[in-house]
């Protein structure tokens, strides 16, 4: 059977054309970006996002403010004794209380006076533990400071302890693990203070501030549940 002399050409002008038009360079190198252009991580970000619902805004807005105060006055109170700046230091002790007490009239508004004055109880617990440690590191005084730490481990028990009996939705592991881990970052912070390491005790100050976050978000979380019609 016989070629005609066009469809000659056109066969040979194909093969020509694939064979020219094949710089397999330039393809090589538009995969990959093509690939890292549109990251496909970016598309479960935004349903991820929208899961998080906040039962009750404002009681999780109060309650991150709180206890940042927390952690804000008593990084004061550590600064101000490594630097002997004593009515700095004592201007930052007083700050604590008032806030320790602001968080227990917090937790009474669900729990009762009974409930808040026995939240007063544990943070001043926690605040002379904390306290306690940091005056021990100021000494020197290693023996106290370890003592102080196992007195905050010990507070950290008790809260959880209260905590979990006054709502069924906050195991008591899980806050215990949860307060642990805050009086960790308190020693972890102090003992940077007090070395000077400024860059290390940055670090350390962002991650505090977190997993303050993640307390008070906890703690929301479970007193909406347990009172739907009273927390917003």
């Amino acid at each position: 059977m016989s070629i005609s002399p066009k469809l000659l050409c056109l066969a040979v002008a194909l093969a020509l054309a694939g064979c020219s038009k094949a710089p397999p360079p330039a393809e090589p190198a538009t995969p990959p970006a093509a690939m890292e252009a549109p990251p496909p991580i970016a598309e479960p970000a935004a349903p991820a996002a929208e899961t998080v619902t906040v039962a009750a805004p404002k009681l999780q807005a109060t309650l991150r403010e709180l206890w940042h105060g927390h952690i804000v006055h008593a990084r004061d109170y550590a600064l101000a004794m490594h630097a002997g700046k004593a009515g700095e230091a004592k201007a930052a002790a007083d700050a604590v209380v008032a806030n320790a007490k602001q968080i227990s009239e917090a937790v009474g508004s669900f729990y009762g006076k009974a409930g808040g004055d026995q939240m007063m109880t544990l943070l001043a617990g926690h605040w002379g533990a904390v306290k306690g440690m940091t005056d021990a590191r100021i000494k020197g005084d290693n023996a106290a400071a370890d003592k102080a730490i196992k007195d905050l481990d010990a507070n950290a028990g008790a809260i959880a302890k209260f905590l979990s009996g006054a709502n069924p939705n906050l195991p008591e592991e899980t806050v215990l693990g949860l307060m642990l881990a805050h009086g960790a970052h308190h020693v972890a912070q102090v003992k940077l203070i007090m070395s000077g390491d400024t860059a290390g005790e940055a670090t350390e100050w962002t991650a505090m501030q977190g997993h303050m976050d993640m307390i008070a978000d906890a703690l929301a979380a479970a007193i909406a549940k347990q009172f739907p019609d009273k927390a917003s």
